[in-house]
């Protein structure tokens, strides 16, 4: 795994935790200029991904006490907040649940939190898998992978979306074979608690409403009194569309001048 601190160094300390098949650089790209002028930012890179690409994605209980020895070691076990992006945002849940470290402030952004037993799991993974490994021969298979990816996040077909979805195929077709299937998986089949709650931390919710209705049933679910933020955007529309940058980026500013006791 790799941590990369940047931004004000005297600032709030923000977690970035990065969605499925995705490096910081990718999945933060067009909003990490404008946090890191506001925030400490420690960004990370799961394993498998950007300078670690010999050693796959292993699971998200290994993968969590990373970040948490990283958090106690650096940061003495304490955080102003931590945006995790989609699967990051299954991260952040963990961390609040195990209250190994404190984080002030955790955003779920557009997270799907989708629990399921194995073979389900094993299924999906097979059919993700094989998606990957075709887009990697030609180009026109790649286009299909794209096509699919932006059909499953519902999103809308534009020159944003096309771009980043552009990046992200990419980055699927260079990782490690397993990284990506490893990390479906295991978010797929990892417990999240229900009515998850630590004293002084504040669960802020970035929900998509295009995603459906069935998401925010399961953001009420997990957590104890999250502060839901709705937004008319598709899953994490913000990262990659102008529309919806700042109207986010002033909610997290928002919330992370709360004082949480």
């Amino acid at each position: 795994m790799q941590f990369t601190e940047i931004g004000k160094t005297d600032g709030k300390t923000l977690l970035l935790l990065p969605g499925t098949g995705c490096t910081w650089q990718t999945n933060f790209y067009n909003v990490q200029n404008e946090l890191s002028e506001k925030y400490h930012l420690i960004c990370v890179n799961y394993d498998g991904f950007e300078g670690d690409r010999e050693k796959p994605f292993t699971d998200m209980i290994t993968v969590t006490e990373k970040i948490e020895k990283y958090i106690i070691e650096h940061h003495n076990g304490k955080l102003n907040g931590a945006y995790g992006s989609s699967l990051g945002g299954s991260f952040v849940g963990l961390l609040i649940q195990r209250r190994n470290v404190h984080i002030n402030h955790g955003f779920i952004g557009s997270s799907d939190l989708d629990q399921g037993n194995k073979v389900i799991a094993k299924i999906a993974t097979l059919i993700i898998g094989r998606s990957i490994a075709s887009a990697a021969k030609n180009q026109k298979k790649k286009e299909k992978l794209k096509t699919k990816l932006q059909q499953s996040f519902g999103m809308e077909t534009n020159k944003e979306t096309s771009d980043f979805m552009d990046m992200f195929a990419d980055g699927l077709i260079s990782l490690h074979p397993k990284t990506v299937t490893n990390e479906f998986y295991s978010d797929y089949i990892t417990p999240l608690q229900n009515n998850i709650h630590a004293d002084g931390t504040k669960v802020h919710i970035i929900y998509a409403l295009k995603m459906g209705a069935k998401y925010e049933k399961r953001y009420l679910k997990h957590f104890q009194n999250p502060d839901i933020r709705r937004f008319d955007m598709q899953h994490e529309a913000w990262l990659f569309e102008e529309k919806w940058k700042i109207p986010v980026l002033e909610t997290i500013y928002e919330c992370m001048q709360e004082v949480q006791t």
